[in-house]
C-alpha cells in the first residue's frame, strides 16, 4: 500500500513539473478483460436528464472483475439502493475523478471497510469519503466487480470521467474511441416544426406540426412535404445514433442547424454540470417524452434554457418576413465523424398569426409567478420557466374527497426545479397530520408528493405541471417474507416491503435487540447474509420494522436458528 501511495504521488509530481495529463492525451485502461462494446453514450437524453457517462456491456451477467482505468486513489464509495447502486469513484493526479456504478461489489478490503461503516452507522445506505492514504490503487488493479445494483435495467457498468473540482462530467469516449467500431451514421426520424405563440404560423395553425422525412441518399435526406410558414419559427429534430456490432441506439453528440448557409444552432455536448442536467427539459420537447415517449431535439434555445453546450444565432428562431422559400440544412455527426444530413424547406407565405388566449394568465420566464383560486396556492419561483407561459388551470370538485382535484396546467410542463403548492383540506379529521400529503392523478394512479400540514392547507414541491389533490395514508407498510421457514441452519433473511402509498421510508432490522444488516435492492427486496451478521450459534429473534413517509410503521417478529 506504501509503494502504491508513493507511486501516486510520483506521478502527481511529475505532472505538476511537466504539465501533462496522464488521462487527457492517451487511452485509458478498459475496465474489463474483454473488447469493449457500449449499450449508452455520453449525453444520451433520458428522463429529466442527460446521462452523464457511458455504458460498457458485461456480456449480459453480472460479476465481471472491473478494473482501474488509471492509477490513483479511491475517493469516496457510496451504497443506495436507487440511483448508482454500489459505486466507486477513483482521484486520479491529474484532476480527474473515473466513477464506476452500478457495481455488484467492491474489492474485499473496501467491502470490508464499507462494511464496518454500515454497522457503525446502523444504516445500509451509506456515502463515505476516504483519505488518499486509505485505498491507493495502480492502473489495473481489481477494484469492484461489475453488478445491476441501484436504478440500473440491466447488467452493465455505468462509467464517467469527471473533473474532481467542479464535478462536470466529459465525455470518456475520447479515451476509447480507438477500441470502438462505429461506421454507422446518426439517423433522422422526424421534424417538428413549431410556430412561437402569437408571433408565428405554420400551415395555417397557430400549432406545432410535425413531417417525417424521406430515404436517405448519399448520407443526405429532405422533406417533401410543404411547409408554408410566416413569422417566428423554431425547429427540432429526432435522431438516434447506431454502432458496428450492436442493436443499440445512442444519442447524438454534434447538432448543426443552417438557414441559408448561416449557421443558426449549433450544439456538441462533450461535458456538462450535473446542475445543468434538468435542462434537457428545455433542449427537448418535453411533452412529446411526456406524451409519447419520444424525444425531439430542439435546435433553438428557449430564454430560460442555459445549457453551455449550446451556441446560436438570435437563440436559433428563424424569422419568416419574405414571401420565398428559406433553405434549411441539419448536419447530425458523431464522436467518429459519421455524419447525416436533413436538407428542408420553409416557404415563406403570409398568413393571419393566431392571438395569443386572451383570458389566460401570462407567466413570465424571467419572473417570479403566483396563482391563487379557492382552495390553491402556486408559487413558481423566478428561474423556474424556460419560456413564456399562458398559464391554464381546471378545478373538478368532489364532495366525497379531501380536496377538489386541481389542473395545474393543462399540458405537460416541467419546472427546472421546482414550484411551491398549496392545497386546502375540504375536511381535515385525521390527528396525525403528517399522513395527510398531495398527490399527483395520472392515467388512473395516484404517485405520492407529501408535504407538509399549514393550517388546513398542505404544502408542497412539485417539479411538473399536472392534475393534484389530497390523499391520506393511514395505513402501515407490508412485510411479506420471502426466504423458507426459519429453520435451522438458515443461511439468508428475505423480505419485500411494499406500502400502497406514500412508500417506504425507513427500515431497521435487529437481532435480540442488536442492529444487524438487510441490504436492500431497487425493488424493496431486502436480504440479510446471516453468516456475515457475528451472530453465534444458537436460536435467535428476528425484529423488522418499516416505516412509511407518513410515519405508519409494521413490524415483524420471527424466531430463527444459526
Amino acid at each position: 500500500m506504501c509503494r502504491r501511495l508513493a507511486f501516486a504521488c510520483l506521478a502527481g509530481l511529475l505532472l505538476a513539473l511537466c504539465g501533462g495529463s496522464p488521462l487527457q492525451g492517451q487511452e485509458l485502461r478498459n475496465p474489463f478483460d474483454f473488447p469493449i462494446l457500449l449499450s449508452g453514450s455520453f449525453g444520451e437524453l433520458r428522463g429529466n436528464h442527460f446521462h452523464s457517462g457511458i455504458d460498457f456491456k458485461t456480456q449480459g451477467v453480472e460479476g465481471k472483475p472491473v478494473h482501474a482505468v488509471e492509477a490513483g486513489y479511491v475517493s469516496r464509495v457510496s451504497v443506495s439502493p436507487i440511483g448508482y447502486g454500489n459505486v466507486l469513484y477513483i482521484n486520479h493526479p491529474d484532476g480527474k475523478t473515473t466513477v464506476y456504478a452500478h457495481l455488484q461489489r467492491f474489492a474485499p478490503d473496501i467491502a470490508a471497510y464499507v462494511r464496518e461503516r454500515q454497522y457503525a452507522d446502523e444504516s445500509f445506505k451509506v456515502d463515505i469519503t476516504l483519505a488518499p492514504e486509505q485505498f491507493p490503487v495502480e492502473r489495473g488493479d481489481v477494484v469492484a466487480w461489475s453488478g445491476n445494483t441501484g436504478s440500473s435495467g440491466g447488467p452493465h457498468l455505468h462509467f464517467e470521467v469527471r473533473d474532481t473540482e467542479t464535478e462536470e462530467v466529459l465525455d470518456p469516449l475520447p479515451y476509447y474511441q480507438n477500441r470502438v467500431a462505429d461506421t454507422r451514421p446518426p439517423q433522422i426520424s422526424g421534424i417538428m416544426v413549431y410556430p412561437v405563440e402569437g408571433q408565428g404560423v405554420v400551415n395555417g395553425s397557430g400549432r406545432k406540426q410535425e413531417f417525417k422525412p424521406s430515404a436517405v441518399r448519399n448520407g443526405t435526406s429532405s422533406l417533401t412535404a410543404r411547409i408554408e410558414a410566416w413569422g417566428k419559427i423554431g425547429i427540432a429534430v429526432k435522431a438516434y445514433d447506431y454502432m458496428d456490432g450492436t442493436s443499440n441506439i445512442y444519442g447524438v453528440k454534434e447538432i448543426t442547424l443552417t438557414a441559408d448557409n448561416e449557421v443558426v444552432f449549433h450544439s456538441d455536448i462533450t461535458r456538462f454540470a450535473f446542475a445543468e442536467t434538468r435542462y434537457l427539459n428545455s433542449f427537448t420537447d418535453y411533452a412529446e417524452w411526456d406524451a409519447r415517449r419520444s424525444f425531439y431535439m430542439k435546435t433553438f434555445a428557449e430564454p430560460g434554457n442555459r445549457l453551455r453546450f449550446i451556441d446560436t444565432r438570435n437563440r436559433g428562431y428563424i424569422t419568416i418576413d419574405e414571401e420565398r422559400d428559406y433553405h434549411l440544412q441539419y448536419t447530425l455527426s458523431d464522436a467518429f465523424g459519421n455524419t447525416t444530413r436533413l436538407s428542408v424547406v420553409l416557404t415563406g407565405k403570409e398568413q393571419p398569426v393566431p392571438d395569443p388566449p386572451a383570458d389566460m394568465e401570462l407567466f413570465c420566464w424571467n419572473s417570479e409567478n403566483r396563482f391563487g383560486a379557492k382552495g390553491i396556492r402556486l408559487v413558481i419561483p423566478r428561474g423556474n420557466l424556460y419560456d413564456d407561459l399562458y398559464f391554464r388551470y381546471a378545478v373538478r370538485e368532489d364532495t366525497t374527497a379531501l380536496a377538489p382535484v386541481h389542473t395545474v396546467h393543462d399540458s405537460p410542463l416541467a419546472f427546472h426545479e421546482a414550484a411551491r403548492l398549496s392545497l386546502h383540506l375540504s375536511k381535515d379529521f385525521l390527528t396525525d397530520k403528517r399522513q395527510y400529503g398531495i398527490v399527483r392523478l395520472r392515467n388512473g394512479h395516484r404517485s405520492w408528493i407529501g408535504g407538509t400540514y399549514r393550517n388546513g392547507w398542505i404544502d408542497a414541491p412539485i417539479r411538473e405541471a399536472g392534475q393534484y389533490t389530497i390523499a391520506q395514508d393511514t395505513r402501515p407498510p407490508l412485510i411479506t417474507p420471502l426466504s423458507p421457514a426459519a429453520g435451522k441452519g438458515l443461511k439468508r433473511l428475505s423480505f419485500r416491503l411494499t406500502d400502497d402509498l406514500s412508500g417506504i421510508a425507513r427500515y431497521r432490522a435487529e437481532a435480540d435487540g442488536r442492529f444487524i444488516l438487510f441490504e436492500m435492492d431497487s425493488r424493496s427486496v431486502i436480504t440479510c447474509r446471516l453468516d456475515e451478521t457475528g451472530l453465534p450459534a444458537g436460536r435467535h429473534t428476528l425484529t423488522l420494522t418499516a416505516t412509511d413517509a407518513c410515519g405508519n410503521e409494521a413490524v415483524y417478529t420471527c424466531p430463527f436458528s444459526l
